[in-house]
């Protein structure tokens, strides 16, 4: 999947919880099914919120890059 080119990019890093996984769902909203969305997030409560939230609503979410800070992720809009 990391090979996907995105079709929508979002730097969430710095924005807090929820309104980063807010920010992740509108766009995914927008996207049809196997579209990818990428997303820059910060470590910690960011990433452990977002990731299983996105995967509950049915989106494939794979880590692409991950430095001390921050991760990337590429996220398979799921349709629904």
């Amino acid at each position: 999947m990391s090979d996907a080119l995105p079709e929508q990019y979002l730097d969430l890093r710095g924005t807090p919880c929820p309104t980063n996984f807010i920010r992740c769902r509108l766009a995914l909203e927008t996207m049809n099914p196997s579209q990818c969305l990428e997303v820059d997030l910060d470590r910690g409560e960011p990433e452990e919120m977002v990731v299983p939230g996105l995967t509950r609503d049915g989106h494939r979410v794979e880590l692409v890059r991950q430095t001390e800070d921050w991760v990337r992720l590429q996220v398979i809009c799921g349709g629904g």
